[in-house]
């Protein structure tokens, strides 16, 4: 009889795990939390492997910053500013307020 109890136990968790849904990362929006969006860079995120002097001839509302592989720059956070970050082959990694 306990053998039962534990079959239809192990039967009933695989049905549930059956249930579950997959969720594809591509169709899924991430929360913007408006806060920490107020430059717009959630806007930008198209830039995201694309050169970093793609963004030369564009016309921004907000101060930006193209900062390149491994480079100084200071240290205030500004939320109202918009940073590209570049990789080391000089393509932007990366879209973030700041």
């Amino acid at each position: 009889m306990r053998f039962y109890g534990k079959g239809a136990i192990v039967a009933a968790l695989m049905m549930l795990a059956g249930c579950q849904s997959a969720s594809h990362k591509e169709n899924v929006q991430a929360a913007v939390d408006p806060e920490m969006d107020r430059c717009g860079a959630s806007q930008y995120q198209q830039y995201v492997g694309k050169p970093l002097s793609s963004i030369d001839g564009v016309r921004f509302t907000h101060p930006i910053r193209a900062i390149p592989y491994n480079s100084a720059v200071t240290m205030d956070f500004n939320l109202n500013r918009l940073n590209f970050m570049g990789d080391q082959q000089g393509t932007i990694s990366r879209v973030y307020c700041g």
